[in-house]
């Protein structure tokens, strides 16, 4: 994939991530990018090195959207606990 189709998956998963995890989560569209991008990556290491799926490089392949989504949603998880207000 490109760099500008890593950005536009990115988005998508952090967005659909966003959507998934109860609460509010602060940050706009940017940090939605940029939490869905490591999403991505995080999710995309679990596929390849944790569960051996392989190579998961293709934009419309369910798994890479799996894995994306699973792995923005565990960053999502992190940074809400890391910015959590008492």
């Amino acid at each position: 994939m490109g760099f500008i189709t890593w950005i536009i998956f990115g988005l998508l998963a952090g967005a659909i991530a966003k959507l998934i995890m109860p609460g509010k989560q602060g940050g706009g569209w940017l940090i939605t990018i940029i939490l869905g991008i490591v999403g991505a990556f995080v999710g995309g290491l679990i596929g390849v090195y944790v569960l051996h799926w392989g190579d998961i490089g293709s934009f419309w392949n369910f798994r890479s959207w799996a894995l994306a989504i699973g792995g923005a949603i565990i960053v999502i998880w992190i940074y809400e606990m890391l910015t959590k207000k008492n």
